[in-house]
C-alpha cells in the first residue's frame, strides 16, 4: 500500500522531470528486466529504500549492475529519482508500489541475482509481528524470482527481528546460510554504512546482516 508523505518541491519535481525515466508501473504488469535496461548482466531488486542514500551508492559503485528500488513512500522515491537524475544514473529503475505485488506481478521467475532488504519496518508489538515482511510466504516469493545461486540479503538493527528472520531463512526451503546454520553474517563490501546505521552504532545499538543463497 502506498503511503501518504509531504513532498518538497524538489522531490515534486523530480517526479515531474524523472519518472518517465526511472519509474515502472505496478499497473503494466510484468515486465522483461533485460529489456527494460537494454542488456543482459547483474540484476538487483531492494525493497524499501527509505531516501534511497544507499541505494544510490551502490548504483554508482556498480555500474555494470543493474538495480530496482521498491518503496512505498513518495517523498523517498521523489528524492532518489532526483540523486539518480543528478548523477545521471542509467542502471536504476524504481516502483512506487508495494514490495509483494511488484515481486507477484511484475518479476519473472529466475530473473534477478540478489534481493535486498535492509532495515524493514520491525514491527515492535508482538501483536503487530504478522505484519513484518520476512515470513515463509515471502522467503518462498523471493526464491522463486531469483536466478540459480542468486543472495538474499537482509540486515536490521532490531535483535528480535534478527532473530525471526534467521529462524525463518535457517528453516526454509531452497536456500543456504552463508554464514552456516545460526550466524549471521559481516556485512558485505556492497551495502553501505548508512547515516542512520552510523548513529545507532554511537549509541551502542547492533546490526546484523543475514546472507543467503538459493541452493537450486
Amino acid at each position: 500500500m502506498v503511503r501518504a508523505g509531504r513532498m518538497t518541491e524538489a522531490q515534486r519535481k523530480a517526479f515531474d522531470t524523472g519518472w518517465a525515466q526511472y519509474g515502472l508501473k505496478l499497473a503494466d504488469g510484468a515486465i522483461d528486466i533485460e529489456t527494460v535496461f537494454g542488456r543482459t548482466g547483474p540484476k538487483v531488486i531492494e525493497i524499501g529504500f527509505g531516501m534511497g542514500d544507499s541505494l544510490l551508492q551502490m548504483v554508482a559503485a556498480a555500474p555494470d549492475t543493474d538495480f530496482i528500488g521498491i518503496e512505498v513512500h513518495p517523498p523517498g522515491v521523489g528524492t532518489l529519482i532526483n540523486g539518480a537524475q543528478a548523477q545521471g544514473a542509467d542502471n536504476l529503475r524504481v516502483y512506487l508500489a508495494d514490495a509483494n505485488d511488484v515481486l507477484e506481478d511484475c518479476i519473472a521467475p529466475q530473473s534477478i541475482d540478489r534481493l535486498q532488504l535492509y532495515f524493514p519496518d520491525p514491527w515492535h508489538k508482538k501483536k503487530h509481528n504478522k505484519r513484518r515482511i520476512v515470513q515463509p510466504k515471502f522467503v518462498q516469493l523471493v526464491r522463486e524470482k531469483l536466478r540459480s545461486n542468486g543472495i538474499l540479503h537482509m540486515a536490521t538493527d532490531w535483535q528480535p527481528y534478527a532473530e525471526q528472520m534467521l529462524e525463518t531463512l535457517d528453516q526454509a526451503e531452497g536456500f543456504v546460510n552463508s554464514a552456516g546454520t545460526g550466524n549471521y553474517a559481516p556485512r558485505p563490501a556492497y551495502r553501505p554504512v548508512t547515516k542512520f546505521e552510523k548513529r545507532g552504532e554511537r549509541l551502542g545499538h547492533g546490526v546484523w546482516d543475514l546472507v543467503y543463497q538459493k541452493t537450486d
